[in-house]
C-alpha cells in the first residue's frame, strides 16, 4: 500500500543484506522517459501495467536484489506469480488508518488527492490486501515500529525460514 514503507525499509534491508536496491517505480519512469502519473493519464492503466509487469519480470529473473514495487503491482495475476517465483516477497502490512496518519499531508500521490483519502485507503486496502497476501511469502505488520526494527523483523523471518543463515 502507499505509505507502508516499501522504499524506506527496502533501502535499509538492502544495506543490511549487502544487496542492490531497486525501486520499480523509478525504473519504470526511467524506461518511460516520463512520470508514471503522466504515462498513466496518457496511455491508461493497462499500458502502464504492461510496462510494470515487464520491469518486474526482468528484476525477478536478474541477480539477487531487494526490490520495492509500486502498490498496485499485485493487481495482475501474472505479476503476482512472477514476483513470487522470482524471490521472497515481504508484505509490509499497515492498516488504512495508519497509512492515512502517515500520508495525510502528502500531495504527491494522485490516488490520495480525493475528497476523502481515508475512504480511498480503506477501499484500496480491501481490494489489495488479499492480493498482497497471495503474493507474499512473509507478512510483517508495520504499525509504529521504527524502520530498523522492521528490517530486523524481516531478517528474523528470513532466517527462521532458512532463506538466510542464522546470525550468532
Amino acid at each position: 500500500m502507499p505509505g507502508s514503507g516499501k522504499s524506506t525499509v527496502g533501502r535499509q534491508l538492502s544495506r543490511r543484506l549487502g544487496l542492490p536496491f531497486f525501486d520499480s517505480d523509478h525504473l519504470i519512469e526511467e524506461r518511460l522517459g516520463c512520470s508514471i502519473r503522466e504515462y498513466f493519464a496518457r496511455e491508461g492503466e493497462a499500458a502502464f501495467r504492461d510496462v510494470e509487469e515487464q520491469v518486474l519480470r526482468e528484476l525477478a529473473q536478474g541477480p539477487s536484489a531487494v526490490v520495492a514495487t509500486g502498490g498496485g503491482a499485485v493487481v495482475r495475476p501474472a505479476t503476482r506469480e512472477a514476483l513470487r517465483a522470482g524471490g521472497k516477497v515481504v508484505y509490509l502490512r499497515s492498516s488504512p488508518e495508519e497509512l492515512h496518519r502517515r500520508l495525510r499531508h502528502d500531495t504527491q500521490r494522485p490516488l490520495l488527492q480525493v475528497a476523502d483519502p481515508l475512504a480511498k485507503l480503506r477501499a484500496l486496502h480491501a481490494e489489495r490486501d488479499p492480493l498482497y497476501r497471495e503474493a507474499a511469502h512473509f507478512h510483517i505488520e508495520t504499525g509504529r515500529p521504527s524502520v530498523p526494527t522492521l528490517v530486523n523483523m524481516i531478517l528474523m523471518q528470513l532466517e527462521l525460514a532458512g532463506v538466510l543463515p542464522l546470525q550468532p
